[in-house]
């Protein structure tokens, strides 16, 4: 399809989770409600915003940054999944060239990880101590796109399990001024320690978040602290606990146990009312293009599917800022052969993607 040709979507658009229309229009890469005076190319199904993957790192694997090859190869097959949004949550590559790209996901930078001396993934993190936090957070919030990403805790070699990586006073002073400078700032974290001296000191969301407790999930429900539980990433914690074991058995067996009581402290969470995210930690070991199936295991956690589908979809456009299908939005959307309210595993196979108003898959 050319850049100025009209699409006709026609079938059921779903505007929000109960709100569908039977068609929309796409005029010059926008999404209309009225008829044009033009001809259309029409296709038809089951529409979608454009889903996001509110956990992802483009530009980045498990030796630290790529190439713009290996960045472009990351973004196309996330596209093709039907993420057209991501929030990337720390890359220590420069991937600004990718908003150049009509034909490429947009992106939500969150600038490079800081975290704590030699306590995370080497190559990915500015490696800082708490004198410097602030500094380092302000520096992520001026090259970001509105988000900082912490390491909230990480294995401490001397303890032999998880620990936190930052004293309070480091954490309130550094959420402070990237909230003066118009940033929200959420953090990696695994375990129970650190939660909820980020949560007091005002973090806006949380990454993975296994360490739930009944304890903490109040707390998070009451300041409307967000969780990305990351579910397809959490599932190699056992690998990840049988290779440490010699080595770490405390943290190997914590890791375990996480792993063990994910779907329970995600439900937990959901139904005190914490806003939860589709997030799929893309990037650094995981492959590309895993959105459907991040959805399907925050389904088998028991958060209901229509809400499961508004975490990729309506709920997460709208948290991070951008419009879905409304009447003059960037025409960014999937459709599908059925019904992804009745079977969220129809998300695994886009039948069209639209991305700024071309039909590109």
């Amino acid at each position: 399809m050319s850049d100025h040709a009209v699409l006709h979507v026609k079938g059921r658009v779903l505007v929000g989770p109960e709100e569908v229309k039977d068609e929309l229009w796409v005029v010059d890469g926008r999404i209309s409600y009225e008829r044009p005076c033009a001809e259309a190319v029409t296709v038809t199904g089951w529409a979608l915003p454009g889903l996001v993957d509110a956990h992802c790192h483009v530009g980045l694997d498990h030796h630290g940054a790529v190439d713009e090859a290996t960045s472009e190869k990351q973004a196309l097959t996330d596209r093709d999944a039907g993420t057209l949004l991501i929030r990337d949550a720390g890359s220590p590559a420069d991937t600004r060239w990718i908003d150049d790209r009509e034909d490429l996901p947009k992106i939500i930078r969150a600038g490079r990880h800081i975290a704590r001396t030699r306590r995370y993934i080497r190559n990915f993190a500015h490696e800082i101590e708490p004198d410097d936090l602030v500094a380092y957070v302000a520096q992520e919030a001026r090259r970001g796109d509105g988000w900082v990403k912490l390491v909230g805790d990480w294995i401490d070699r001397d303890a032999g399990d998880l620990t936190a990586c930052w004293p309070r006073d480091a954490v309130e002073a550094a959420i402070a001024e990237a909230h003066r400078l118009g940033a929200r700032v959420t953090a990696h974290c695994f375990a129970e320690d650190s939660l909820r001296d980020l949560v007091e000191a005002g973090i806006d969301c949380v990454e993975h978040a296994t360490g739930l407790t009944e304890d903490t999930i109040p707390l998070f429900a009451e300041r409307g602290v967000a969780i990305v539980p990351t579910l397809v990433n959490i599932a190699t914690f056992p690998a990840l606990a049988a290779g440490g074991e010699s080595k770490f058995p405390k943290w190997s067996a914590h890791m375990r146990r996480l792993h063990e009581n994910r779907y329970d402290t995600v439900r937990a969470a959901y139904d005190a009312g914490i806003p939860v995210f589709v997030g799929t930690d893309a990037g650094g070991s995981l492959a590309h293009g895993l959105v459907a199936a991040e959805v399907a295991e925050l389904v088998k956690a028991g958060i209901p599917p229509i809400q499961a589908l508004s975490a990729t979809a309506w709920g997460a456009r709208e948290w991070l800022g951008r419009p879905a299908l409304e009447e003059g939005a960037p025409a960014d959307l999937v459709v599908y052969e059925e019904d992804p309210r009745a079977d969220v595993r129809v998300l695994a196979g886009p039948r069209r993607v639209v991305l700024n108003g071309r039909v590109i898959g």
